[in-house]
Order: C-alpha cells, then sequence, then structure tokens
C-alpha cells in the first residue's frame, strides 16, 4: 500500500484510517512515536525487493527448491540463489569472500565459526532437527538387512569426508551401536576399516549408493526418504544421533535486512511447514 503525503494532517490520517488494517496501523503508530514516518514503518513490515544469494547444506538440496519457489512467490521482485554443498565447505568459501548472504549449515558448529570469526550478522539461529538412517541400493546385493551388516567383511561403506557434518553424527552413530546388544565391542574399528571411499558431502554419499558403488552408507533420515533408489534400514532408537541445522546472515551480505528477514521467514511458520514436508523435525 503507497501513503500519499498530504499537508493537511487530519485529511492523511482519516485517508488512513479508512485503508490500514489494524495490525499494521499498531505498526505506524508505534514507529510514529520514535520519530519514523508511516512509510518507512510499512516498508519495514516486508523484505523489499531483490536478490539474495543462499548457501546450504547439500541435505536442504531438495527442500530449498521449494522455499526458493514459495518465498519468491511470497514476495513478488525477490530472487533467490540456491547453492549447496558440505556445511564445512561452504563455511570455507564464506571465509574466503564467497558472495553469500544467508548461510544453513547441517550443524551448530560451522555458523558459529563465521560468528566467532567475525564474519556473520547477529548469532545462528537453530531451524530443523534431523535423525540418521542407513540406507543400501534398492537392489540389495550385500543382503544388509541391519546396521550390524556394516561391520562384515566384505561389505562397502561410502562415507563423507572428516570434515563434513554427518560424519560427526555417523562416527557418534557407530559408538553407540557398539555398546548395542548383540553389536561386538569391535563393531567401530570393523566399520571405519570397510570404509571404501569418502565423498565431498552426503548427497554425493546418496548418489553413490543409488548407483551401486557401494553397499551401504549412513546419511540423515530426510536423504534416505528423498531418494527412490535406496532401501532405508532402520536404526536403534536409543542409538540415533539427533543433528541440529543452523543458519547466519553473513556479516559480508549486500543487503542484511532482506537476509535477516529470510532467515526470520525460513525458521518461522511458512519455512517449518516446508521442512516437516521432508522430513525434517523442528530444532532442538
Amino acid at each position: 500500500m503507497v501513503l500519499h503525503r498530504s499537508g493537511r494532517p487530519g485529511e492523511h490520517a482519516l485517508k488512513f484510517r479508512r485503508t490500514t488494517p489494524i495490525a499494521a496501523l499498531v505498526l505506524v503508530l508505534a514507529a510514529c512515536s520514535s520519530g519514523a514516518s508511516p512509510a518507512s514503518a510499512l516498508a519495514s513490515a516486508a523484505p523489499a525487493a531483490g536478490a539474495l544469494t543462499i548457501y546450504g547444506a547439500s541435505s536442504l538440496k531438495a527442500a530449498l527448491a521449494r522455499v526458493k519457489a514459495a518465498y519468491e512467490a511470497a514476495y513478488p521482485g525477490t530472487t533467490l540463489t540456491i547453492s549447496t554443498d558440505s556445511s564445512s565447505a561452504l563455511e570455507a568459501q564464506i571465509e574466503q569472500g564467497a558472495p553469500a548472504d544467508v548461510f544453513l549449515a547441517a550443524d551448530t558448529t560451522n555458523p558459529q565459526k563465521l560468528v566467532t570469526r567475525n564474519l556473520a550478522s547477529g548469532a545462528p539461529v537453530k531451524f530443523a532437527g534431523n535423525l540418521l538412517s542407513v540406507i543400501v541400493p534398492t537392489a540389495n546385493t550385500a543382503r544388509i538387512s541391519t546396521p550390524a551388516d556394516l561391520a562384515r567383511s566384505g561389505v562397502k561403506v561410502i562415507a563423507a569426508g572428516d570434515a563434513v557434518p554427518i560424519t560427526k553424527y555417523a562416527t557418534q552413530l557407530v559408538a553407540n551401536l557398539a555398546r548395542e546388544t548383540g553389536y561386538p565391542s569391535s563393531f567401530a574399528a570393523t566399520y571405519a576399516a570397510n570404509v571404501v571411499s569418502r565423498e565431498d558431502n552426503v548427497a554425493a554419499v546418496v548418489s553413490k549408493i543409488e548407483l551401486g558403488e557401494g553397499d551401504a552408507a549412513i546419511v540423515y533420515v530426510t536423504d534416505a526418504r528423498t531418494s527412490t533408489k535406496v532401501t532405508t534400514i532402520a536404526v536403534p532408537a536409543d542409538a540415533n544421533v539427533p543433528a541440529t541445522y543452523s543458519g547466519v546472515v553473513v556479516g559480508a551480505s549486500k543487503d542484511g535486512a532482506a537476509a535477516r528477514a529470510f532467515l526470520t521467514w525460513f525458521s518461522g511458520p511458512a519455512g517449518q511447514a516446508i521442512l516437516a514436508s521432508f522430513g525434517f523435525l523442528p530444532p532442538s
């Protein structure tokens, strides 16, 4: 809505009362009491149109495609460019000056690194949770039926690089499984010996399993859910490891206000609904 300036305050106020919803009127009156103009108050109620670059963990790729469509529809004139990779790789790129506005990670560690190094604006915002699952190719030629089979002789396990968040979570899961009844105490060491490749991110891990280039992998539940070329092997609930996702506005963003507005929307009801539809959990 556009407010037309007038030299007669009474006429302006009358026109404003006829056309402004109650919620917006409260916002404007509050802004006026602090010296801000009504027009500037209304403008701050929604992000300005423009372009934002969103760096997101690879496990968010499918969800972010839907987020892009929903956000651009909700705010015409806004364009989101989505780039996905491992959270550690994206954090490193931002440190090196990559032009990102918002960073959405599959952990809390990488966004906090940007905060610690004064490369972020504001504190990280937790926006989602996840759990882990074992996946195998649909054919399952290795005949894997439980996570215990990941340590069986001859099984080829696909994993991610040491710095990738899924590796931290998977390592904890393997340690938890080693303490489960029916698992040998050597489970963790034998599992590690079965790892035949380490990929750049979790999406690459899933791809290898889809292509049958490995027998099994530990990935996020959401990755298992979105792939039609893998079969899921359930993980004991008491051994599973919750993953916490968080995001931050990049300090070098050319439009910090718009970036903050997006992160607020994404971590709010609209973004949460989209994430939930892909199997993500509320942040813990």
